[in-house]
């Protein structure tokens, strides 16, 4: 192909080939869909979507392809969010506003193709998936700033919901607005952790005399800025797509190490792959005992159960007394020998949260 019109030719051509290929695929979803309703299997797999990703991977890498895995990660989790809607249509129900950085995680699993649910509060995503008005939630549940989210953590106590899924999405902010020039801009808004977190930005930007207005929430600032020419926002990525704000610059915050792990909450258990992780909370019966967290936590080491974290937090208990639960996460599947080992010796004291792929951080 030497000119560009050919170039334009053989990827129209490609281009036929895999709305073909993929229309295949569609209909195969289809018959899993009737399936599955039958059977009553669970829509969501992340643990056979990780390992038709990391195949696919691989395959590309071995015959020298244009795709990484980031690539390939990209495109088929759009397919899969596709294919998920042809064989159920999806609600999620997540942390909003609608443009924050929870429903920026939501979509990164579920696509645009499936309907959100923008909820005010962590505690009405779960009543909300309880009730069967949303098939999913999408919550934060640790923030590697500013630590564990405890409310994520007391309502996963309560609920009969199950974690089963977990991403953890970079927070980055961008700078949004309708201004031909910088000089044109008289005002910014965002929330106010944001003008905090972009403070070398804003200096260098020369935007020291700038009016900074605090909002509610990025997604307000992004709405404030699509009205004013004048105006912009600090604001996630999603809300100023969303809002129709033009991004001038990307990942503006002074810190880059700044990541939120979320779970993806539901009614169904996920079956075991070779790459899981488990959490549960433990309210031990001998807590006020010298050593006995030390001896429940050899139980884990004793069947080679790697803990990737434990983190106490208070019981509400109505007699008003001090008591904690603890928090773990530890590698495998609640199924797998060796850790049933455990749970069958503590089954008093356990109580199970969910397995699922363990995500990439």
């Amino acid at each position: 192909m030497k000119t560009l019109e050919q170039c334009r030719v053989a990827i129209d051509r490609i281009d036929t080939e895999l709305l073909e290929l993929l229309n295949k695929r569609m209909e195969v979803v289809e018959r899993v869909g009737a399936i599955k309703k039958d059977t009553g299997g669970a829509i969501y797999r992340p643990e056979r979507e990780k390992a038709i990703i990391e195949r696919l991977s691989e395959l590309s890498k071995k015959s020298g392809g244009v795709l990484n895995k980031a690539a390939i990660e990209a495109i088929f989790l759009e397919i899969f969010a596709v294919a998920r809607n042809l064989e159920l249509p999806e609600r999620i129900a997540y942390l909003g506003p609608e443009g924050s950085f929870t429903h920026q995680a939501a979509e990164s699993r579920f696509g645009a193709m499936s309907e959100y649910l923008s909820l005010n509060s962590i505690e009405s995503v779960f009543k909300t998936i309880e009730a069967g008005r949303a098939k999913f939630g999408v919550v934060p549940i640790e923030n590697s700033r500013d630590g564990i989210v405890g409310e994520t953590l007391d309502l996963l106590a309560q609920s009969s919901m199950k974690i089963v899924a977990e991403l953890y999405m970079p927070i980055h902010v961008t700078f949004a607005t309708k201004a031909q020039k910088l000089e044109d801009i008289t005002k910014i808004y965002s929330k106010d952790k944001g003008f905090g977190q972009c403070r070398d930005f804003l200096s260098e930007h020369g935007f020291n005399d700038v009016e900074l207005i605090p909002v509610e929430s990025t997604a307000k600032a992004a709405i404030l800025a699509a009205e004013d020419d004048n105006a912009a926002a600090i604001c996630s990525h999603i809300a100023a797509k969303l809002y129709g704000v033009p991004v001038l610059f990307e990942n503006i915050e002074d810190e880059q190490e700044n990541t939120t792990r979320f779970v993806i909450l539901s009614d169904f258990k996920n079956g075991m792959s070779d790459d899981d992780k488990t959490s549960i909370l433990v309210r031990l019966k001998d807590a006020v005992k010298a050593g006995a967290l030390v001896h429940f936590l050899q139980d884990f080491d004793d069947q080679q159960i790697n803990l990737s974290k434990i983190e106490s937090r208070p019981a509400k208990d109505k007699d008003g007394g001090f008591a904690y639960w603890f928090y773990i996460d530890f590698y495998g599947h609640i199924d797998e020998p060796r850790i049933q080992k455990v749970v069958q010796k503590h089954q008093n004291e356990i109580r199970w949260l969910g397995s699922y792929v363990k995500g990439e951080n």
